[in-house]
């Protein structure tokens, strides 16, 4: 059941989903394959608008199959929600091919002012996902989105968050007792989903990291609990002051010092790719080259993220960030 349950949701086959909670009186549409839509018939300017999206790379399942069950879960006793909801599946063709994406990296397409990449597959996707979101949020004051992901390297914090624009204290706590380790704070506009909701929707939102990739229906969900449970209150209750767990510890923060870009070929790391993300580089150190152009760690030690120099030329191949509260 499990496995038919989350195969299913990673298809964007909500067919159960949508009849129950349809038959508990919500309005219920799916705008786009792979995106569900469950709001309250009585519009209330305060109930939440939450959107979680999943799959967004498509070799990135946990999420996927967390949110599978917990809205399984939820289904069963439809009127326990308590916001309004979407729910996203974001490259379902990748999810298929058990491959990261087709064209192009999708979380590297989200801009309005997009100048590359518009012949990808993605970017259909890309326009699309955006346009049912502002539509989700447009005209509404308390609005979240959490897109959920896994990271390809192995993590000194297993769970971590990008967390862009301002920092928001209630959110930032809401992101501990979800079992967040690390958020990392960037206030500056980039190219990922969470940050187009965030710069040009308002909402509160979040990249999260849950783990490493790995194939769906075989992820030991039992490291996410604390995150299962946050989530699953924050549906039921619509609350943020809490998570259904005490005496969490607040993520460690961070802010980002620099992106790599990757400008050309010759675009090199100074590391192995055995390097784990949040690594700590030393003051002045080279950490990657590119042709003429070298990368270097500023005056107090660096933190890398996301290291991948096989990204296509253009993208970014790495976060470098600070320690804020050492």
């Amino acid at each position: 059941m499990h496995d038919a349950t989350c195969a299913a949701f990673a298809r964007g086959e909500f067919s159960s989903l949508a009849q129950a909670f349809g038959q508990a009186g919500f309005n219920v549409v799916e705008p786009l394959a792979g995106v569900l839509q469950i709001c309250s018939a009585l519009p209330s300017s305060e109930r939440m608008r939450l959107l979680i999206s999943v799959g967004v790379h498509g070799d990135e399942t946990a999420p996927i199959e967390i949110m599978a069950l917990l809205l399984d879960e939820l289904s069963r006793t439809p009127h326990s929600l308590a916001v309004d909801l979407m729910v996203m599946v974001g490259n379902i063709d990748a999810i298929g091919r058990a491959k990261r994406f087709i064209d192009v990296d999708l979380n590297r397409l989200f801009t309005p002012n997009r100048k590359k990449f518009n012949d990808a597959q993605e970017a259909q996707r890309a326009d699309q996902l955006m346009q049912v979101a502002q539509q989700f949020f447009d005209g509404h004051d308390k609005k979240w989105h959490l897109d959920l992901h896994t990271a390809i390297r192995a993590s000194y914090f297993p769970t971590f968050a990008i967390v862009p624009g301002a920092a928001n204290n209630q959110f930032i706590d809401w992101l501990g007792a979800a079992g967040i380790q690390a958020a990392v704070l960037n206030p500056d506009p980039s190219v990922t989903f969470s940050s187009y909701t965030c710069q040009h929707l308002g909402a509160i939102s979040c990249t999260g990291e849950l783990g490493r990739i790995g194939e769906l229906g075989k992820n030991d969900l039992s490291q996410f609990l604390s995150t299962s449970t946050a989530l699953d209150n924050l549906m039921r209750t619509g609350a943020v002051g809490h998570a259904g767990h005490a005496g969490h510890d607040r993520p460690l923060l961070f802010k980002v010092a620099q992106e790599l870009i990757k400008r050309s070929d010759a675009f090199q790391l100074t590391f192995d790719a055995s390097t784990q993300n949040f690594t700590k580089f030393a003051p002045h150190d080279v950490i990657a080259t590119d042709g003429d152009t070298k990368y270097v760690v500023g005056d107090e030690p660096q933190y890398v993220l996301f290291p991948n120099p096989a990204v296509r030329i253009g993208l970014r191949a790495g976060l470098m960030v600070v320690r804020l509260d050492e």
